[in-house]
């Protein structure tokens, strides 16, 4: 299981390829997947990666898969998302929404940096070690670019383009992004003049984005709260106290990730591996010793702890006492005067 599991795939995408002359149902079997999976508003990451590579795949040149679909993709199948950017008041406007919003369509994500005259626009994996097809590399960042024309009417170019995977025709893509594009880099990036960002859009729609904004952040914040890294690696915690079994790599793969992954993830969310443990064991520890019918050697079982002494200095770490005073002054008096039943 990871984060992006499920992963909106858009509808517009198999319109796409039908105006390319591509059939849909020849990705879908070229990626060995169901037929049903062209109706299907979500896939998985792997369905995800499948899909793409199979396109990659029938199209033969990567470039030249990336500027078509990038080029042909009509705006009426846009998905709100970026319907939310291309109608938006200019070009910065736009990316901005572009990389707020495509958080809400992982596996991959946008990172901007500005300095001087450069407007640096990154990809990055969600799971380093499990990157994606070229395609996907190459179409998220022509399509940025490509918003930025549709937008303002004008035929903008790149200031530089960086990708990791070999691209095919780099020509193809050098003539479409107007500028040189360096393949075999250590990173995934468009570079665009920032003096283009103040250009209006012809497209804005304010009435449109009064519409649109409010629905899409409160999707956004609701996913942010349900995909929180920290939470699951939380629950996992506590299902698996007492089974021993609460090390990174342990739960790094039941949520279908790296060690590496799942300590970056944690560090985005400003916390640590060893302070969720650390939380969650003295939680459950706090909650055991109220419970007088727990024995304090239990407790510590209880919390992952294999011999009494390590979890008596960890508590008095914690509390600054003993477990033994830290009940007497906290027992719970409804646990004590509760009847007991015996069979």
């Amino acid at each position: 299981m990871t984060s992006y599991t499920r992963i909106k795939f858009p509808a517009g995408f198999w319109s796409g390829l039908c105006q390319l002359g591509v059939a849909p149902h020849e990705v879908v079997r070229k990626a060995g997947l169901p037929l049903t999976i062209i109706n299907e508003p979500v896939v998985n990451a792997s369905q995800y990666f499948s899909i793409w590579q199979a396109y990659s795949d029938i199209i033969g040149d990567t470039a030249k898969g990336i500027i078509k679909l990038t080029t042909s993709f009509e705006t009426v199948h846009f998905p709100p998302t970026v319907l939310a950017a291309y109608h938006a008041r200019d070009y910065r406007d736009a990316l901005t929404r572009m990389v707020r919003y495509k958080q809400l369509c992982p596996p991959e994500t946008l990172l901007i940096t500005e300095k001087g005259d450069a407007y640096t626009i990154e990809l990055e994996w969600l799971d380093s070690d499990q990157p994606g097809p070229a395609m996907v590399i190459g179409i998220t960042l022509a399509f940025l670019l490509e918003l930025g024309r549709r937008g303002t009417g004008q035929p903008l170019t790149a200031k530089s383009v960086e990708f990791s995977h070999f691209m095919g025709d780099v020509q193809t893509l050098e003539s479409y992004f107007g500028c040189r594009v360096q393949i075999g880099g250590s990173r995934n990036k468009l570079t665009l003049h920032r003096s283009d960002l103040h250009l209006p859009f012809v497209s804005y729609n304010a009435e449109l984005l009064e519409v649109l904004t409010p629905v899409l952040d409160q999707s956004l914040n609701g996913y942010k709260r349900s995909n929180s890294i920290s939470e699951m690696v939380k629950w996992i915690m506590k299902r698996s106290l007492a089974g021993g079994s609460t090390n990174i790599q342990t739960i790094a793969g039941e949520l279908g990730m790296s060690n590496r992954t799942l300590q970056r993830r944690l560090h985005d969310e400003n916390t640590t591996f060893n302070q969720l443990l650390t939380q969650i064991r003295r939680n459950q520890a706090r909650e055991y010793l109220k419970d007088p019918s727990i024995d304090i050697s239990e407790v510590a079982f209880l919390i992952g702890y294999e011999d009494q002494n390590s979890f008596y200095r960890a508590f008095r770490v914690w509390e600054g006492d003993t477990p033994s005073k830290w009940r007497a002054e906290h027992l719970d008096t409804n646990l004590i005067n509760r009847p007991s039943f015996k069979l």
